[in-house]
């Protein structure tokens, strides 16, 4: 399949996928079931909407239960515990078959009647249209750490976006299929896409406050993704060349040691006693450290070269 062709191959295939992830949004997801199925109808396109249960403990999952079969578009996954938002986006990715795939989140903040300019966005030429909620519905305590958040982001990852968190995005088919998703890495798919070589945009949508229930995010969630973080830069940028991060750091330990050892080795040749000074155990310190840094990067392009594969970190319960 190539890029030009978001649907692939399989022609019985619907054009537009839904892929919402909910956990303990029992009073949310009936109701927004109804507006995404309006909003679907309307655009007169084949469609489906996938719940991801990410083990709900309130009900939901009976709930969903009872929407997968009363309407034949509707269709549940049902996890054995809570494995994250990146793993049930990943198990719905994967069980998805539109040539386009939007995700929002279960708490009807995120606006269905947005589902058509995505979409509209992603049939001009976009691979990845990420929402930005200009006008968030958040208290302050939500929306200051997550701007903070947004710039260490744009800054880092490379990708200039005024909001990584939004929950809302368009996909083409190609973007999935390429993106392994793990850990908390979902918020930085964009970065993801973007060091890939899709194009990436970005459209201001409708953000709506939360009607019922409660935000299962707290600050928490932003030291983890400073982390993770790391991880991206680190992924996107050295993965198949981590000789290129470790064996420059190493480097510049080695050359630093060697000069040090090389100017007391010349004060030594003078006469002068060179044994009590830490400048000694500086230098002495950084080749082994330098010597060290390139081990570890010779290691993992060893590693780079030799695993590839493709583990998940969920299991599935049940699936309708």
């Amino acid at each position: 399949m190539t890029d030009s062709d978001p649907g692939g191959g399989d022609r019985s295939a619907p054009e537009i996928s839904v892929v919402i992830p909910v956990l303990d949004e029992k009073e949310n997801v009936v109701p927004l079931t109804a507006e995404v199925r309006d909003v679907l109808q309307s655009l007169g396109r084949t469609h489906e909407i996938i719940f991801v249960d990410d083990g709900s403990r309130d009900g939901t999952t009976d709930l969903l239960r009872g929407l997968a079969r009363e309407h034949p578009e509707v269709g549940l996954i049902v996890f054995r515990k809570n494995f994250g938002k990146a793993a049930a986006l990943l198990a719905g990715f994967e069980r998805s078959r539109g040539a386009f795939v939007i995700t929002m989140d279960g708490d009807q903040q995120d606006d269905p009647a947005e589902i058509p300019r995505l979409i509209e966005r992603l049939e001009q030429g976009d691979d990845l249209v990420s929402g930005w909620k200009r006008k968030r519905r958040d208290p302050p305590g939500k929306v200051i750490p997550s701007r903070v958040f947004n710039l260490a982001t744009s800054l880092i990852g490379g990708l200039r976006l005024h909001d990584y968190n939004c929950g809302l995005k368009g996909y083409r088919r190609a973007v999935i299929e390429n993106i392994d998703l793990y850990g908390e890495l979902h918020r930085y798919i964009p970065v993801l896409a973007h060091r890939k070589g899709f194009r990436v945009g970005e459209l201001a949508v409708n953000h709506r406050p939360r009607r019922h229930g409660r935000s299962k995010y707290g600050l928490g969630r932003y030291s983890k993704g400073f982390l993770d973080l790391i991880t991206v830069f680190f992924l996107t940028r050295f993965t198949r060349r981590p000789l290129h991060l470790f064996g420059a750091v190493g480097l510049l330990f080695f050359l630093a040691g060697f000069s040090i050892n090389t100017y007391l080795t010349v004060i030594w040749l003078q006469g002068r006693t060179i044994g009590h000074r830490p400048l000694l155990f500086l230098g002495i310190l950084c080749v082994i450290v330098g010597i060290q840094m390139l081990s570890t990067g010779l290691l993992g392009e060893m590693m780079a070269n030799f695993i590839n594969r493709r583990q998940h970190d969920y299991v599935i319960h049940e699936e309708i």
